[in-house]
């Protein structure tokens, strides 16, 4: 199992129509992307992190996250809303300790 973590900080206003956009509009095509498991969009409460959202998603193994990540969805969203709307982020990807 992997866990797919990215947190990032939008260019928009806080609060505004297009900071909506992006958190709704990205969940929905990503989600319909096959191997995408328990998605989840979180906003950060900590002072300690400049992220302001994280886009949280499970793979059951490499294989499954090999296919979302060469996926034309995928790429495409990264292409036309990513590099344009995300300030600055961060990518983890965990494993459970065995």
């Amino acid at each position: 199992m992997i866990r797919h973590t990215v947190s990032f900080t939008l260019v928009h206003a806080e609060g505004s129509a297009e900071e909506r956009d992006f958190l709704t509009a990205g969940p929905a095509l990503l989600t319909a992307i096959p191997g995408v498991q328990d998605f989840t969009v979180s906003r950060q409460v900590s002072t300690k992190s400049p992220f302001r959202f994280q886009f949280a998603m499970t793979f059951a193994d490499q294989a499954a996250y090999d296919v979302y990540d060469a996926h034309p969805d995928h790429r495409g969203f990264v292409a036309s809303r990513w590099a344009t709307e995300v300030a600055d982020f961060a990518e983890q990807d965990f494993v459970p300790v065995a």
